[in-house]
C-alpha cells in the first residue's frame, strides 16, 4: 500500500484539539494513519498515512474534517537502523 506524506497549517491548534480529533482519525475509512509530527508554535504538521489512492487519502481527510495543504506519496524511506545498514554497520556513537 503507498505511503503519503501530509503538510498542514494551523496556527493556534491545541494538543487538545489533536486529542479531541483522535477518534476520527483512528477509525481510517479511506486511509490508514501512521504518524504525527506537530511544530506546536507555527502550527505547521507533518502527517504519514498509508492509502490505496490519494484520492482515498483525500476523502479521509474531508471525512476527518481536517484541511491539507500538501499531499506527497512517498517511494523512498530510512529509518536509522536502514542508514546504518547502509554504511556497513557502523556503530554510532
Amino acid at each position: 500500500m503507498p505511503t503519503f506524506l501530509t503538510t498542514h497549517l494551523a496556527p493556534g491548534l491545541s494538543a487538545d484539539e489533536i486529542a479531541g480529533n483522535a477518534p476520527d482519525v483512528a477509525e481510517s475509512k479511506y486511509a490508514t494513519f501512521q504518524n504525527l509530527y506537530v511544530d506546536m508554535f507555527s502550527g505547521f504538521l507533518v502527517t504519514i498515512y498509508q492509502a490505496d489512492s490519494r484520492e482515498d487519502l483525500e476523502r479521509e481527510f474531508e471525512r476527518v474534517g481536517f484541511p491539507f495543504d500538501e499531499i506527497r506519496e512517498i517511494q523512498f524511506a530510512l529509518d536509522a537502523p536502514g542508514l546504518q545498514a547502509m554504511v556497513g554497520g557502523l556503530p554510532t556513537s
